[in-house]
């Protein structure tokens, strides 16, 4: 049952600042694209994962980078769990936290990122023993929602994810409780459809560069 703080994920997370979210839906485009990111300074993603498809994507990246950090991204199943678990994820996220998934992850040893948007659910993960948390979906509430949690639960850290834009997640960096925001705007779908590789490589070099420069 660990949590994600202290681990590979959550230090490369909090000093990339953005976390880009991946939708892969053909197999070809798994090499040129982790090669775009890595290309730009990636160290850390997460990559949707909705079945088994999407694990074997997952594998064939932790096979080629085995040292980038890659997270099974919007987990809220068991089968999903059991796919992320067997595709050696580096941790797994979820926009949820249900009993199930609190039970699963009682039997596993991948740290888990739980989903939490209210302050009971955050108290729960708090008391279950996480402390980092997925902040979803974070556009309900925004930042300035998230800046008024926050204090309440001082012992909590926050990757928000969620309608979260090139305008918007300097917000939520700024907040202290916010180690990292996981974005899908560092590649785009329309941009890894076609093919854009350069593109996506120049844009999340840029938005790397911005956020550091924000530090």
């Amino acid at each position: 049952m660990p949590d994600v703080r202290g681990t590979p994920f959550e230090a490369c997370a909090r000093a990339q600042r953005l976390v880009p979210v991946l939708t892969i839906g053909d197999a070809d485009i798994v090499a040129p694209l982790m090669d775009a990111l890595v290309a730009a300074g990636i160290v850390c993603v997460e990559l949707a994962l909705r079945d088994q498809e999407d694990a074997d994507h997952l594998q064939v990246i932790r096979d080629r980078f085995p040292d980038l950090c890659v997270a099974a991204s919007g987990v809220v199943t068991a089968a999903q769990w059991d796919a992320a678990v067997a595709a050696a994820a580096s941790c797994i996220t979820s926009p949820v936290a249900t009993p199930a998934l609190y039970e699963r992850a009682a039997l596993t040893a991948l740290p888990w990122l739980p989903g939490v948007q209210t302050p009971s659910e955050i108290a729960a993960a708090l008391e279950a023993g996480y402390r980092t948390l997925r902040f979803f979906p974070a556009l309900s509430g925004g930042a300035r929602g998230l800046r008024t949690l926050s204090p309440v639960f001082p012992e909590a850290r926050f990757v928000p994810m969620g309608g979260i834009d090139a305008e918007s997640w300097q917000d939520y960096l700024a907040l202290p409780a916010v180690c990292a925001v996981a974005v899908t705007a560092l590649a785009p779908p329309a941009l890894v459809a076609t093919g854009q590789w350069s593109e996506i490589t120049r844009r999340a070099r840029s938005a790397l560069e911005a956020c550091s420069e924000e530090a």
